[in-house]
């Protein structure tokens, strides 16, 4: 069925078309690559402004042809979807301003921005898809494309990581698709929201489905970074920042959390995963997770490497929400994936930036930065804040709502695990605001810091600069106007009352 599908596709063609183009241009190209890349970003972020309206109205956009009998490629733009494109959309625009600032004078531009671009259009494709045979195909492209990316400085550290990243993520896919392919053969095509198809089955396919759905969790898991199947996220960090932003906010691990969320809310349905004791199990993976992150990122001198472990215990907030039985936690996770991505990717670009301008990479080289970067410092802090979950930035939010959901669920060990971990989040980013803000620096013209660049007439380039004030500003508004219409807080609760638990 097709329901105004040019929308749909012409959204997906504003990245998809972008890749083909950039490949073809030369390298010193800067202009006319710069130009078709904040065109397209632009572009694609107006048209999925306008999919957010139409899906609040009630419009529907679907696209599907039949592959083989059986197996059809599905399209569509629903409240889930159209959340996690917005993201999507969002952040690459302000991930494309930064990346074209990070990347001035690097060799292999054309190849960076090209993969970027099907690395952005594979992470829609997951958004839009309304199949899991159609999620599969754009997972497994995220991979494919974002793997360059990874190994794009080229040196053996970044080939190692990139080999790492493919065991993962191809072990990871192949799970999947053993998952997909059992799942069809005992039930046939399920389109997201068919929540009825497995629901009729009776209780003697139970054993089957759970077994098929431990295989789901572990296929996605990988990119979601579940404990144990995380291992690939902190040796990924020796890509570019713009890279780090793209894997931990915009694309790769949210990929995985969104996936997850498909398979518990439009494959399985909330009523047979609870029915089935599939809830409480994801609720230990993922408090599990998020205390083993905690930990490691408090043990981590490197400033990439303590975000990434970050990132392995705060994404789980999202499955730790989709666990909790009832509408409290469900909004908790949704709006944290988003909240995630704002706070996340201010604070690897603020990590960039200390890199970039002053060769700082390690937690005990930022004494005084403060004074010498403000912005990026405010912004870090704000981040950091937020994570923490101090109001009325949007972690707090994510937090009180997690809470919420937990006592609503009749789950009150959650918020000791929310409790723990906001005291571990405390312990790891409270001594790199201390540094930054209230420890003298060095001394200047005496080799004042590892390597100063001076990259712009500001305290670095305005290509690295405003793209990570702007991401900790929408860190801020999306908490203090979250009561407002199209706030995540706003859109994530519509998900829940709407279309998941009306």
């Amino acid at each position: 069925m097709n329901d105004n599908p040019g929308l749909l596709l012409a959204t997906l063609a504003a990245s998809l078309l972008v890749a083909p183009l950039i490949f073809l241009l030369p390298e010193r190209a800067w202009l006319a690559r710069t130009s078709i890349n904040l065109g397209a970003a632009l572009l694609k972020l107006g048209l999925v402004a306008l999919m957010v309206a139409g899906v609040a109205r009630g419009d529907s956009y679907a696209f599907g042809f039949t592959v083989v009998e059986g197996v059809s490629f599905q399209l569509r733009a629903d409240p889930l979807g159209i959340m996690f494109a917005g993201l999507s959309s969002l952040l690459w625009l302000f991930t494309t301003l930064y990346a074209i600032g990070y990347l001035e004078g690097s060799p292999n531009r054309k190849r960076f921005f090209g993969f970027f671009s099907l690395c952005v259009a594979s992470t829609l494709g997951i958004a839009q898809a309304g199949n899991l045979f159609t999620f599969l195909l754009f997972y497994e492209l995220l991979t494919l494309s974002t793997y360059p990316l990874v190994v794009h400085r080229g040196t053996p550290k970044a080939l190692a990581a990139g080999a790492t990243y493919l065991r993962y993520t191809v072990t990871g896919g192949v799970l999947l698709l053993i998952a997909v392919v059992a799942l069809h053969a005992l039930a046939g095509e399920v389109n997201f929201g068919q929540r009825e198809v497995l629901a009729d089955l009776g209780p003697e396919y139970h054993p089957m489905l759970i077994g098929i759905f431990v295989l789901l969790m572990l296929g996605l898991g990988v990119k979601a970074a579940l404990v144990p199947l995380h291992g690939w996220l902190p040796q990924a960090m020796v890509a570019p920042a713009p890279v780090s932003a793209l894997l931990h906010a915009v694309a790769v691990v949210k990929a995985g959390a969104f996936g997850i969320v498909r398979v518990v809310y439009d494959v399985y349905g909330i009523a047979l995963s609870y029915e089935l004791g599939l809830l409480t199990g994801l609720a230990i993976a993922a408090s599990f997770t998020i205390l083993y992150g905690s930990l490691r990122a408090l043990a981590q001198v490197d400033i990439k490497r303590r975000l990434a472990f970050s990132t392995v215990s705060q994404v789980s907030y999202i499955m730790l929400g989709i666990s909790l039985f009832g509408p409290m936690g469900t909004i908790a996770g949704l709006a944290h994936l988003l909240h995630q991505g704002l706070m996340k990717v201010t604070l690897f670009f603020c990590a960039g930036n200390y890199a970039e301008e002053l060769g700082i990479h390690r937690i005990d080289e930022l004494d005084g930065v403060g004074r010498r970067m403000p912005g990026t410092s405010l912004a870090f802090t704000m981040g950091a804040l937020g994570m923490i979950g101090i109001p009325p930035l949007v972690g707090f939010l994510s937090k009180w709502y997690l809470g919420m959901g937990a006592i609503q669920a009749g789950m009150p060990w959650v918020i000791a695990v929310l409790v723990a971990s906001s005291l571990l989040n405390a312990a790891y980013f409270l001594p790199i605001l201390y540094r930054l803000w209230f420890k003298p620096g060095p001394l200047e013209g005496v080799g004042a810091w590892p390597e100063e660049r001076r990259l712009g007439r500001l305290e670095t380039s305005a290509w690295l600069l405003w793209p990570a004030l702007a991401t900790a500003a929408f860190s801020l508004l999306a908490g203090v106007f979250a009561g407002l219409p199209f706030s995540p807080l706003s859109w994530a609760s519509l998900i829940a009352t709407q279309e998941y638990l009306p």
